[in-house]
């Protein structure tokens, strides 16, 4: 069950006194979730609720209003990775001029203490908040124990094979297209998740309808062809192949996710799908004409069939 979202700083009287990891989170990639272990056993040994503090927007879009697209997950899909690990409730925090003026003390008495009322705080050993990131999981400790709440401060955690695990090293793999890389750190499959738009159709006209999808504030992966997972509205899970990018035959002013399902006759215009990047199969390309890309397709179809054969569900 996905964790409910709460939205602000007003919460139910019954959230009040949680134990919570606190940061962005942008991915729940498994360096987070040791973060979030760690406000789970606190929340086991205070008998209080579970929940996870974060900010929306991301900080990097307030600071950075015009930077490249670079979120891994959407709200709800944080929501879900979340509930996955026992997590009953997502506190997004409004991440506005006022939020970005707060000195870190005034943060913590007044959002953590006050609004929040918490009785424990977990953090990275790299979180750093307030105006001009003056706060550390030091002065949040020395905070905590004047407001009433500890703290606990996770270290570094790499995979044992020396993989990094961060939302950055996550962005340099699917800038590589290294799928099996970006999955070893997220802990599953990157997923795109969106409404299904109508294209131009011309998958259609070659017997390749595609379910196609924005790609809004997420990060770009390496553009090209991709064997994938689809979760479709009922819940049902869709094996395909899809492209992803500009399109060079018919270039596109924006990229699309444009993904085929196999053995699917339905209407999903409208619908929310989410899709799993399960391995890069070729960089986009162009073609000499509609034969070439159809025999280019159908090879495709097989190799995203293979690479998924390979791969199986988590």
């Amino acid at each position: 069950m996905a964790a409910r979202i709460i939205r602000g700083r007003d919460l139910p009287e019954d959230l009040r006194g949680a134990a919570v990891a606190i940061g962005a989170f942008d991915g729940v990639h498994r360096g987070h979730q040791a973060v979030i272990a760690e406000a789970r056993a606190a929340a086991a040994r205070l008998d209080a609720p579970l929940a996870v503090v974060s900010f929306d927007p991301h900080p990097r879009r307030w600071f950075q209003a015009d930077a490249a697209p670079f979120r891994l997950m959407t709200d709800d899909q944080m929501a879900r990775a979340l509930g996955e690990l026992g997590v009953q409730t997502l506190v997004l925090l409004p991440f506005d001029g006022e939020m970005a003026a707060m000195s870190h003390e005034a943060f913590v008495e007044q959002v953590l203490g006050a609004s929040l009322g918490i009785r424990h705080a977990a953090v990275g050993f790299d979180f750093t908040f307030g105006k001009g990131r003056t706060g550390s999981p030091g002065a949040l400790q020395t905070l905590g124990a004047r407001l009433g709440f500890t703290v606990s401060t996770t270290g570094r955690v790499d995979d044992a094979g020396g993989l990094k695990l961060s939302s950055s090293a996550v962005r340099e793999a699917l800038h590589a297209g290294d799928m099996a890389r970006a999955a070893a750190i997220l802990g599953r499959p990157f997923a795109v998740e969106g409404e299904v738009i109508h294209g131009d159709k011309r998958g259609r006209t070659i017997g390749v309808p595609t379910a196609n999808v924005g790609l809004g504030d997420y990060m770009r992966p390496a553009f090209g062809v991709y064997a994938t997972r689809t979760r479709l509205p009922d819940g049902r899970i869709v094996d395909g192949v899809a492209n992803l990018g500009l399109r060079p035959m018919w270039r596109l002013a924006e990229p699309l996710l444009e993904v085929w399902l196999f053995d699917f006759d339905g209407d999903l215009y409208g619908k929310m799908i989410e899709t799993e990047l399960v391995a890069f199969l070729r960089p986009e390309m162009s073609f000499d004409g509609l034969d070439a890309l159809k025999a280019q397709i159908a090879a495709d179809a097989d190799a995203a069939r293979t690479a998924l054969s390979g791969n199986p569900e988590r």
